[in-house]
């Protein structure tokens, strides 16, 4: 039995759903070693920055119940080393390459844009990350800031856009609905939710910068719950990520409504953790006899 796994975001065409997030899978260069990354939908690359980043004091993540903490601060090179450095390296892979942008403002969103307009698959806009003191987060957080960021990214590119929006507001799905209505092509969630763990011996946090993200199968139902919500506000492709760590997490999250999903923290455990997911998703639909992956997106019963 055939079964067909691919879906779209736009004009650009998925072989299957199943997608990296990024700051988990680097740039895809080291994890080759583990898994044969042409096999996946695509591959979202780390953050990029206008100019390199240093990022914030070690210790950077620290593990907690069900899950891990990280303040990795987004970290890189800068985007002319992407360009010149890394991006030839990943362009052998037979999968869409997807560039993760955030700036400090939106004039920065905007030149990223602009020099990787026509160089990638597709660009994914990186609002949403709490562990930055300028950009990041406060962009998904405020409705206006989403609007002049996805605005100037919009101006910028012709490839499809992206959006990976944060947890940590009070209505998600009003701030899907504005990155529709501006531009984008997609939405991506969720991000990491802001979280603090705390050594009761120094009475210190664990963290070097205090505060950072939550990941893992801890976020998974409140995930599953922000798919649902957004996907039903909305008329673009919902990107689904946040603690899915084996194909039965994957399913549940095609059924609240995502057409795609990030695999993330797992990778940490499991470096051909997304592979293997992959596998698991394409055994259940034929098991259950059914011929495409989009036949069970949105398909929650909710009497």
């Amino acid at each position: 039995m055939n079964i067909d796994l691919t879906t779209k975001i736009g004009e650009l065409r998925f072989k299957n759903p199943v997608l990296t997030a990024s700051g988990t899978f680097g740039y895809g260069l080291i994890m080759e070693e583990f898994s044969d990354v042409s096999l996946l939908g695509g591959i979202i690359t780390k953050s990029i920055t206008l100019k390199p980043k240093v990022g914030n004091p070690a210790p950077r993540i620290v593990e907690t119940a069900c899950g891990m903490l990280n303040s990795i601060g987004l970290e890189n090179r800068g985007i002319d080393n992407f360009l010149e450095d890394i991006l030839p390296g990943i362009r052998r892979f037979k999968t869409n390459i997807i560039a993760s942008i955030a700036g400090k403002d939106e004039d920065e969103y905007g030149l990223l844009a602009e020099r990787l307009d026509r160089q990638v698959s597709a660009i994914e806009v990186n609002i949403s990350c709490p562990n930055v003191k300028e950009g990041g987060m406060s962009f998904g957080q405020d409705i206006s800031s989403t609007k002049r960021v996805i605005k100037k990214v919009r101006m910028k590119t012709a490839l499809p856009v992206i959006v990976k929006l944060t947890p940590n507001v009070t209505s998600i799905e009003d701030i899907a609905k504005v990155s529709e209505d501006n531009g984008a092509d997609a939405v991506s969630l969720v991000n990491t939710y802001k979280g603090l763990s705390i050594d009761i011996s120094s009475r210190k946090p664990e963290l070097g910068s205090f505060t950072g993200g939550l990941s893992g199968p801890a976020i998974k139902p409140l995930a599953l719950y922000s798919i649902w919500k957004v996907a039903k506000n909305i008329d673009i492709p919902v990107i689904g990520c946040g603690g899915i760590m084996n194909f039965n997490d994957a399913i549940e999250f095609f059924m609240a409504g995502a057409s795609l999903i990030e695999i993330g923290s797992a990778t940490f455990r499991e470096p051909n953790a997304a592979l293997k997911i992959l596998k698991g998703i394409k055994h259940f639909l034929k098991t259950k006899k059914i011929k495409a992956i989009k036949e069970i997106v949105g398909t929650v019963n909710e009497n």
